[in-house]
């Protein structure tokens, strides 16, 4: 079950970039700004991610702050989708990740 969830979450990390991706694509812009924000936008997002919450973090954060890292990308990554006109995907993004985190750490998987 746990690895089930760790796959899970791992998928979900690549639709998060997906989605900043998809949102940046899909802005009402010329090709350039679609271009930067299409890139520009995953890349913050994993750069923060590889900082503060990846296993091999350089950033050491306490449980809780590491936490709120991850919602805050999440939510983000909802965010941006619900203003590439996809706010269904935005919140099933959002809440499949909230249950499978909540999951993970009922079985005893630190944050």
């Amino acid at each position: 079950m746990k690895a089930l969830l760790l796959a899970l979450i791992f998928l979900l990390e690549l639709a998060l970039l997906a989605a900043a991706g998809w949102w940046g694509f899909t802005r009402d812009a010329g090709w350039p700004v679609r271009l930067l924000a299409g890139l520009g936008a995953p890349l913050l997002i994993a750069v923060v991610w590889g900082l503060f919450c990846s296993p091999r973090a350089s950033v050491s954060l306490p449980a809780p702050a590491k936490l709120g890292v991850q919602a805050a990308c999440f939510v983000t990554g909802g965010l941006l989708l619900a203003l590439a006109g996809r706010p269904g995907y935005g919140a099933v993004l959002v809440a499949l990740w909230a249950v499978d985190k909540a999951l993970l750490t009922a079985l005893g998987d630190p944050v």
